[in-house]
């Protein structure tokens, strides 16, 4: 499966996957029990919103300075430079005690530069793959294992409520930024000498959504990501209120699917309609959550483990679909948008509407998890329904539009005939 490229540059996108998944997973995932351990708890919502917000902005502006301007692996050293050295400021603030508003004033600086790195990282990872439908699922799966590895690390370190594993996080992303120093500079397309602002800032990749099916894909994953939003700030509160210790450790629970589900996509791909491919994750994102409302912990920690499956069912192909999809000198903006509108719309949307849906289900005593989680499953229903019925995947469209879209690649052999 791995031969059209030397072991060698296989090891290079590897490693950076890892390094880069293992500094995202030490942020992210013990974030809600850090905040909550520095009773930061009015803040909790808005920090994580705070990605969102950053997503509105940096994506579509670094993805076009890396597909007109700028070597990628370039803008991803300028930005993990900057994400490592705001990330150690967060923990000295925390450390400090700070205002909670001027700690959330430096996550969203933070997140600024944290917003863009992963789909720059995947555009530069996809325009080396000789064959991405085959490969990119096996090399990914270096940076499900890396956020399993930094989730871990936290988990059996005990760092689960300290600061101290934001500089850990920290010292990652400067390894992520010189690491970048090892990587071959890609080749920038030709452009324009005079660009208008609107291309300058990656507007003009919205003309992609033009296209139906192209659409209809960017709209799912937007719906789909509201309730995902949930999952990483209330999952390990769920975990802890039922008496499980090392939350992080058992967060990572979810990387096993995932990591099944990387090596299993290539084959998918080419056995399944794209659009069962992705009505299986969404299932499988509908079914996580109702586990979840039963509230016993081996149905908890079930449908913990559902949520890899799911998440590579539906994203991971969405970024392989938009790679063969789309035109090599959109790649980049073309997975920025995605970021835009997944990390922007659906994670703003889904950090703010499940903390108030969290409050509204957590009366006096308790949590109400079956209501909690049972409300996020009905969202997820309603987007299967609408993926189903609004997705057509129509290849002889592509030939008649003047989008940049390509079609001399199909997404499967069966994705035609959906």
């Amino acid at each position: 499966m791995l031969r059209t490229l030397r072991k060698a540059e296989y090891a290079e996108l590897m490693i950076l996957f890892f390094i880069q998944a293992a500094a995202m997973g030490i942020w992210f995932v013990p974030l809600g029990t850090i905040l909550d351990a520095n009773k930061l708890h009015v803040i909790k919502p808005f920090a994580f919103a705070a990605s969102a917000v950053a997503a509105f902005i940096s994506p579509l502006m670094f993805g076009a300075m890396a597909d007109r301007h700028v070597p990628p692996a370039k803008v991803l050293r300028w930005l993990a430079a900057a994400t490592g050295v705001t990330m150690a400021g967060i923990a000295a603030a925390i450390q400090q005690s700070w205002n909670p508003w001027l700690v959330l004033a430096m996550i969203q600086i933070f997140s600024l530069s944290y917003a863009p790195m992963f789909s720059i990282t995947t555009a530069l990872v996809f325009a080396r793959l000789a064959d991405a439908k085959k490969e990119f699922g096996p090399v990914r799966s270096l940076a499900t294992l890396g956020w399993m590895g930094g989730a871990l690390c936290v988990g059996v370190l005990n760092l689960d409520r300290t600061e101290l594993t934001m500089y850990l996080g920290a010292v990652l992303w400067v390894a992520v930024a010189a690491f970048t120093y090892l990587l071959p500079t890609l080749e920038i397309p030709p452009s324009a000498e005079h660009l208008s602002w609107h291309e300058r800032l990656g507007l003009d990749a919205l003309t992609l959504l033009k296209d139906r099916d192209t659409r209809v894909v960017f709209i799912t994953t937007t719906l789909f990501n509201i309730p995902l939003s949930a999952f990483y700030p209330y999952a390990p509160t769920h975990l802890h209120s039922r008496g499980f210790a090392h939350t992080s450790a058992w967060m990572s629970l979810a990387q096993i699917t995932e990591i099944i589900g990387m090596f299993s996509l290539a084959w998918l791909l080419l056995k399944w309609r794209l659009k069962w491919i992705f009505a299986a994750g969404l299932g499988l994102g509908l079914l996580r959550f109702v586990l979840s409302g039963m509230n016993t912990d081996p149905s908890l920690l079930l449908g913990i483990t559902l949520h890899g499956g799911s998440f590579v069912l539906v994203f991971i192909t969405a970024q392989i679909y938009l790679n063969q999809r789309i035109d090599p000198a959109w790649r980049t903006r073309a997975q920025s948008l995605l970021t835009l509108l997944n990390n922007g719309v659906g994670s703003l949307v889904g950090y703010l509407g499940s903390g108030w849906w969290f409050h509204a289900c957590t009366p006096a005593t308790a949590t109400r998890w079956p209501q909690f989680w049972s409300g996020l499953a009905a969202m997820i229903a309603g987007v299967l329904i609408y993926f189903l019925w609004a997705y057509r995947d129509q290849p002889e469209a592509w030939r008649q539009t003047s989008l940049p879209v390509t079609a001399t690649v199909p997404i499967s052999k069966a994705g035609t005939d959906a």
